[in-house]
């Protein structure tokens, strides 16, 4: 993605579920737990840059002694930064007395970060808060172990000033208006009763205090607390928890939008936003690794019994197909496959812009998350080129003229290197004119490889969102080239509607395709529709969210996707461009067909997973109408 779009999170849980002195003997360090978890971070850092945070939990110590650490930061390099603040004590312990490194149970006894339970995040800060105290896991502490909660997450709630009025009809007082805070106080608000629910229950039948805190660690029913919890949760959530006294859960939203995996064995369980960061970091086959089911927990027990109970009725799956084009990791085997998919899937228009003259073409991507699309691009013009090949090679008849023969063979798909990022250029001028300026140097070209007013030039993205580095940057500078045409490909289609379940897309008017049809709207004399859809969108703005309708998607209807990607090409070339432009689109059926069991496709259809998104997307309308320059939810 060109676009610099940013989103949340990734989370991973792991549970020792041996002593540490297993770990000692069979793997040679009692870090195992430190070390693994510090992998399924750092294998995650494209899920988050801009914070990460780990929580440790150790299970049966005795009072007197800390059981929870917990280490956090949002500097430059965070995850660097968490696991420094961390290892800094094993440090000083080596240089002290080296033996005790090798003694599990003193270190347990007598050092953080050395218990069976990790939690650990990465995040992006969106839309300007990233703050050390948006980072998390967030901690919610008590005297009493089983009420102390620790909560991580990947995930964004739609009514998030409802539960806010919820929590106060409690008697509770957040700290803030936050679906993070909101989430931590009302798992921690039914945790709380049913703790007390289970000390009157045990109480009544004569045990002394000490024992019902062991028997309420035992008793704790995790499943329970988590449905009364999230009865009114409206959003996309993958969440992790730990309590005080070891147990932990790993929820995921009813229409499974935001994604979990998780892995069991005899010697640990662990859960990761991504399926083959846990591969690499345990060396298992995929077949091993489960992914979570839409509306169910995974809970661990402080025992280490783990199972997967439902908390929510599943919806339809819903689980987001951006993930699958741009923000999941491309080693995923099936992403891997889906992105190669849905370069191929654009092969027909392509063929069709560049007049089917690939000798006279050369193609490339920019950026490097496009690479794998661009893969199956290739591969589509390489199948359209074999059966020309075999025509013209049938047509020369049964003895060809070994000159053509030849000439015919060494037809190829011309890619090069295009463009090139320069990671290192900051743009640290404020002043718009000169900032432009330094936007456009962002990225280098490679002279020399095209032909001057000769050769088209396919260029892939992956996704194109505001389209801003287009014409201020990329676009100016393949200019420089003077190819014949540039032809701009996404992978993905046409982003028309904003996210409210995690990833930075939130403003209308910052999408390039709605600012085009708005622009079209104009030249056909059709603005009353921006009247109309205000007007419905305003008389249901108070009501029940559950009958909130899309109005938003009746600007798009009265043109094709064709009108609208070449009204995006006119309003992204620079008006000094001396090349012509054209932009091409993946279809929504390309990207079903590429991405069959993903089919979270809001982003283009305007087709929510749930009743909040409605509401979301029509705020976002009214205060484009309103000239409010805020977020919808």
């Amino acid at each position: 993605m060109s676009d610099n779009i940013k989103h949340e999170c990734g989370i991973a849980l792991l549970r020792l579920k041996k002593p540490l002195s297993f770990y000692q003997k069979k793997y040679g360090t009692s870090f195992y737990g430190v070390t693994k978890l510090y992998l399924l971070m750092e294998k995650q850092h494209n899920r988050g840059q801009d914070g990460a945070g780990v929580v440790n939990v150790k299970i049966d110590t005795p009072p007197g002694t800390r059981y929870i650490s917990r280490s956090r930061s949002n500097n430059q390099n965070p995850i660097q930064e968490v696991f420094e603040n961390i290892n800094k004590r094993f440090i000083a312990l080596e240089k002290e007395d080296p033996k005790k490194l090798k003694d599990p149970v003193w270190l347990k006894n007598n050092l953080p970060f050395t218990g069976e339970l990790f939690l650990g995040h990465v995040r992006y800060g969106t839309f300007g808060k990233n703050s050390i105290e948006t980072v998390h896991p967030f901690l919610r502490q008590n005297n009493w172990k089983t009420r102390n909660l620790v909560v991580a997450g990947n995930f964004n709630l739609t009514n998030v000033d409802e539960l806010f009025d919820l929590l106060v009809s409690l008697g509770q007082h957040p700290k803030e208006k936050s679906d993070t805070v909101t989430i931590l106080e009302k798992i921690g608000h039914f945790l709380d009763v049913e703790n007390e629910m289970l000390f009157s229950q045990f109480k009544k039948q004569g045990y002394s205090n000490t024992q019902i805190s062991s028997l309420i660690a035992s008793n704790l029913d995790i499943q329970k607390i988590l449905q009364r919890a999230s009865t009114d949760w409206d959003g996309g959530y993958a969440m992790a928890g730990l309590l005080g006294h070891g147990d932990a859960f790993v929820l995921r939203d009813p229409s499974g939008i935001r994604p979990v995996y998780f892995y069991d064995d005899d010697e640990v369980f662990v859960v990761a936003s991504e399926r083959p960061v846990i591969q690499t970091a345990f060396n298992v086959a995929i077949e091993n690794i489960k992914e979570l089911d839409p509306g169910h927990a995974v809970i661990i027990k402080k025992e280490g019994h783990v199972s997967v109970k439902m908390i929510k009725e599943p919806l339809e799956k819903k689980s987001c197909s951006f993930e699958r084009i741009y923000f999941s990791r491309g080693s995923d085997k099936d992403i891997y496959l889906e992105r190669k998919k849905l370069g191929n899937n654009l092969t027909e228009k392509i063929w069709e812009a560049i007049d089917g003259k690939l000798q006279d073409t050369v193609f490339s991507f920019i950026p490097n998350t496009a690479e794998t699309a661009f893969y199956g691009m290739v591969e589509g013009m390489n199948e359209r080129l074999n059966k020309i090949k075999k025509e013209k090679i049938i047509a020369l008849g049964d003895k060809p003229d070994p000159v053509k023969l030849e000439e015919i063979l060494h037809w190829k798909v011309r890619t090069e290197k295009i463009a090139i990022k320069d990671a290192k250029l900051r743009t640290f001028i404020t002043q718009d004119d000169a900032r432009d300026d330094m936007v456009a140097h962002v990225y280098d070209i490679t002279y020399g490889t095209i032909r001057k007013k000769v050769d088209k030039l396919v260029i892939l993205d992956d996704s194109i969102v505001r389209g801003t580095t287009l014409k201020k940057s990329i676009l100016r500078i393949l200019d420089r080239l003077e190819p014949k045409k540039i032809i701009v490909v996404s992978s993905a289609p046409q982003i028309r509607y904003p996210d409210c379940y995690g990833i930075d897309m939130a403003k209308m008017g910052d999408f390039i395709a709605f600012q085009a049809a708005v622009e079209l709207l104009k030249e056909t004399n059709k603005t009353y529709i921006l009247d109309q859809v205000y007007k419905k969108s305003k008389e249901q703005e108070e009501g029940n969210r559950n009958s909130i309708k899309n109005y938003v998607t009746e600007i798009f209807a009265p043109f094709s996707a064709e009108q609208i990607s070449k009204k995006i090409a006119e309003l992204l070339t620079p008006v000094d461009m001396k090349t012509d432009v054209q932009i091409i689109f993946q279809s929504i059926e390309g990207l079903h067909d590429a991405c069959p069991n993903d089919l979270g496709d809001w982003y283009f259809t305007g087709d929510y997973p749930t009743p909040g998104g409605n509401k979301v997307v029509n705020k976002a309308f009214i205060n484009y109408i309103e000239g409010k320059n805020e977020r919808a939810y």
